[in-house]
């Protein structure tokens, strides 16, 4: 117990954080810190995977079905170390960029059949997200959808999953070192997330080597990801001490950084920050919770699984932080002062800088249309993000009606 002034914190790493519990009453400060996951962080950290703890002796290690980690010999790479430590691999490499139920349900199923006793994700989010997901299901039994909480989910409770290594190979997600993934059903078009204190990934491998090859569209889109986690955490009705610090930092470094990582991928100096602003926005998600931008952004995933979910939510948002630009005066000012290193005079120039940053790394031209969304949509892209990802509206600094989700919607698209 850490007593600093007449603020108790209650900093607890091994107790599991309970994740319905994230508002903090006025008057009071009280909060937990939970991030149970061993980082391991540096150019060239996966060369010394043999020389790591491993949670078991047989890995399902989960890729995408793009031919990427082959292509490019990080899989190769990753089977090498594990057979110097003495560990068998089995590939799943079915997974999309969204990734979804059907996938989830094969590589389960894959997970028992050659009696793996913990995963490996290797690749973006979506690959880290899958794998959890198939943990979950191979340890708690039934379908995947059992365990989602809101939608046609089944609303039972997570209570175990196998162990996770994630190796992300993209700095976007965060979700090396947050509880979090989401995962799309198919049938329902519904994309949605979901979360508990045993899907903290066991190790976390960040190697920034291993994302110098993400093109620069593709850079731009992961990083404004990680950049949003951090903005929506600070504004967010969860934020906390802890998850302020996060945030500010990886703001301040992903409006430094990004753009010169976009214009040059080569520059490791930039690919070792945006990778470090990333993890730290997925130590944001643990310690605070994303705002309505996600929700908005994941009905477009649920709807349009093609357009990529940074481009999603960089288009959506100029209007959505406008819309809050009065009700969190001081905190937008201090995401400004930390992009600018500037004195702010107004909550706008938070908005400013936002644009600022997109026009330099050459995506503020985005429009939902783009992807074939039309004003005829918002309604029903407004109904999913309801009905999906109403705890994520919930965390919105005040609340948004249906109406005026459906003039974000409509404004984006224009």
């Amino acid at each position: 117990m850490f007593i600093l002034a007449e603020l108790n914190f209650n900093i607890n790493l091994a107790a599991p954080m309970p994740l319905n519990d994230r508002h903090i009453m006025r008057g009071k400060m009280k909060f937990a810190l939970n991030i149970p996951t061993r980082l391991m962080f540096g150019a060239g950290e996966l060369k010394k995977l043999s020389t790591m703890a491993l949670p078991g002796k047989k890995a399902l290690i989960v890729i995408s079905a793009g031919g990427s980690m082959k292509r490019l010999g990080y899989l190769d790479l990753l089977q090498r170390q594990l057979a110097r430590a003495g560990v068998e691999s089995v590939v799943f490499d079915k997974v999309q960029a969204n990734p979804v139920l059907s996938h989830v349900t094969q590589g389960t199923q894959l997970c028992r059949e050659e009696k793996c006793d913990f995963l490996i994700g290797l690749g973006g989010g979506s690959s880290i997200d899958t794998a959890k997901a198939i943990g979950v299901t191979a340890a708690c039994g039934g379908d995947f959808w059992d365990y989602m909480s809101a939608g046609t989910g089944g609303r039972k409770p997570i209570t175990g999953m196998l162990p996770v290594v994630a190796i992300p190979t993209t700095a976007g997600t965060g979700t090396e070192v947050d509880p979090w993934g989401v995962i799309t059903r198919e049938d329902t078009h519904e994309k949605m997330g979901f979360g508990s204190p045993y899907a903290f990934p066991t190790l976390a491998v960040v190697d920034p080597e291993l994302m110098a090859s993400v093109p620069a569209r593709l850079t731009a889109y992961q990083g404004f990801d990680a950049f949003f986690h951090a903005a929506e955490g600070y504004i967010s009705k969860a934020h906390t001490p802890i998850s302020d610090l996060y945030a500010l930092e990886a703001i301040r470094l992903l409006y430094k950084y990004l753009p010169v990582a976009v214009a040059d991928g080569n520059n490791s100096w930039a690919r070792i920050k945006v990778a470090w602003a990333s993890t730290l926005a997925g130590m944001v998600e643990s310690t605070s919770c994303c705002t309505g931008h996600h929700a908005l952004s994941t009905a477009l995933g649920a709807l349009y699984p093609d357009m990529p979910h940074g481009a999603s939510l960089i288009a959506l948002s100029p209007v959505y932080f406008a819309t809050f630009k009065n009700d969190m005066m001081k905190r937008y000012m201090k995401m400004a002062e930390k992009m600018t290193q500037q004195k702010a005079a107004r909550p706008g120039d938070f908005l400013d800088a936002l644009a600022i940053m997109q026009r330099e790394c050459g995506v503020d031209d985005l429009r939902l249309s783009e992807w074939g969304v039309s004003a005829a949509d918002a309604d029903r892209l407004a109904d999913n993000a309801i009905a999906t990802c109403q705890s994520l509206l919930d965390m919105d600094p005040r609340f948004l009606t249906r109406e005026e989700i459906i003039a974000i919607y409509q404004q984006a698209i224009k």
